[in-house]
C-alpha cells in the first residue's frame, strides 16, 4: 500500500510541473504578401531576378483599308453646301464652291480627284484631290472660283475620278455643276465662238426665256463627225430642218425640266423631224442633260446605244440643238436628230 500512495504522489508531482513551465519562442517576422503554402522551396544561395517594369508603349491606330477586287463606284450628290445654283455674284468675285457627296458604292475613295469638265472654267483647277472616304461616308468637296468680269450666267462642269481618271457615276449623270449669275444677268455682246458666255440669244414662252450657244452646237456637230472619222465613216452634213426639230425639243426638255424622247406634247422624235418640215429618211435622236459638249460626247460614246447612233453607217445628215434654263434640272439640255 505504501507503493500505491508513493506512485500516486509521485504522478502528481509530474503533473503540477508541466502546469507551471511556460515556454516563450522568439517571433519571427513575416515579410508583406508571404504566403508559403505558393512558394516553392529553393536552394541554398538563391537569388531572386530582379523585375524591371516594362516600359509602357502608346499605339497609335493606323486605318488599313482593303480595297475589294471588282468593287463598284457610285456616288449621290446630297447637297450644294455653298453657292446654290443661279446666286448671284459679283464680277470679277471671288468665292468658293462647295458640293456635299456620299460613297454609294463599294470602292473606298483612295487617291480620287475633283476634275473640270466643261463649260465655264471660272479659273477653277483642272484637278483637285478629294479627301480619303470609305463607302458609305459623306464627304464635302470644295473648288477655288473668280467669277466672269461681265455680266451674264455662267455654267462650269466637274467630273469625279477615280486614280485611273475613270469617271464615277453620281446617279445617273457623269457631271455635277455650279451655276452663277453675275452682275444683273444680262450678257454683254461677245465675238462669235465663245464658249464661255451663253448667246443672248433667247426663246420660249411665258417665264422660260432659255439661251443658246451657238458655238457649243458646233462642238458638238464636230465632235461627231471626228468619231466618225475615228471609224473609217463619212462626216455628216448638217440639215436646218433637223436643226429646227432638235432645237425644238432642246427648249421644250429645258423649260419643262426633263430629259425624254417624248416631247412634253407627246410628240415622239420622228413626229417633230416631220413636222418641221424634214423630207429625208429620219434615223435616230439622242439627247442630254446636264453637262457641257465634252460630257455630253463622253457619256454618248461610253453607251453602246448611244455610240451606234453617232456611228450609224445609215445617217448621212444631222441637225444639232442647245438650250440653257438656269431654273431646269440639268441646266443644260442637247439634242442630236439623224437622217438621210
Amino acid at each position: 500500500m505504501f507503493r500505491k500512495v508513493l506512485l500516486v504522489f509521485t504522478l502528481a508531482l509530474l503533473f503540477s510541473s508541466c502546469i507551471s513551465v511556460e515556454v516563450e519562442e522568439a517571433d519571427t517576422p513575416v515579410p508583406s504578401g508571404f504566403v508559403t503554402a505558393t512558394l516553392a522551396p529553393t536552394k541554398s544561395g538563391y537569388v531572386p531576378p530582379t523585375i524591371t517594369r516594362a516600359p509602357e508603349v502608346t499605339l497609335t491606330p493606323t486605318l488599313s483599308v482593303t480595297i475589294p477586287p471588282n468593287c463598284t463606284n457610285s456616288a449621290v450628290l446630297l447637297r450644294d453646301v455653298t453657292i446654290q445654283d443661279g446666286t448671284r455674284v459679283n464680277p470679277g468675285e471671288k468665292f468658293t464652291k462647295t458640293w456635299e457627296f456620299q460613297n454609294t458604292g463599294t470602292c473606298p475613295w483612295i487617291g480620287y480627284s475633283l476634275k473640270f469638265a466643261a463649260g465655264d472654267q471660272m479659273n477653277a483647277p483642272l484637278s483637285a484631290p478629294i479627301p480619303d472616304t470609305l463607302p458609305k461616308d459623306i464627304v464635302q468637296v470644295s473648288v477655288p472660283l473668280t467669277a466672269p468680269t461681265i455680266n451674264g450666267a455662267f455654267t462650269g462642269y466637274f467630273t469625279l475620278n477615280d486614280p485611273n481618271g475613270r469617271d464615277v457615276l453620281i446617279g445617273t449623270e457623269r457631271t455635277f455643276w455650279v451655276k452663277i449669275t453675275v452682275g444683273n444677268g444680262s450678257p454683254q455682246p461677245t465675238s462669235a465662238g465663245n464658249a464661255n458666255t451663253p448667246s443672248a440669244s433667247t426663246g420660249g414662252g411665258g417665264n422660260c426665256n432659255y439661251s443658246q450657244n451657238a458655238d457649243y452646237v458646233n462642238q458638238i456637230a464636230a465632235k461627231i463627225n471626228e468619231e466618225r472619222s475615228k471609224a473609217g465613216l463619212p462626216a455628216l452634213t448638217i440639215n436646218s430642218l433637223l436643226a429646227n426639230a432638235a432645237q425644238a425639243h432642246a427648249a421644250d426638255m429645258a423649260c419643262n425640266s426633263m430629259i425624254s424622247h417624248t416631247g412634253s406634247d407627246g410628240s415622239s422624235a420622228y413626229a417633230r423631224a416631220l413636222a418641221a418640215g424634214y423630207g429625208g429618211a429620219f434615223t435616230e435622236e439622242i439627247i442630254y442633260g446636264g453637262g457641257g459638249p465634252q460630257a455630253a460626247m463622253t457619256w454618248w460614246m461610253n453607251d453602246q446605244v448611244h455610240r451606234d447612233a453617232i456611228l450609224n453607217a445609215k445617217s448621212g445628215e444631222m441637225g444639232v440643238g442647245y438650250a440653257y434654263f438656269s431654273n431646269g434640272s440639268y441646266g443644260d439640255y442637247f439634242v442630236v436628230e439623224f437622217g438621210r
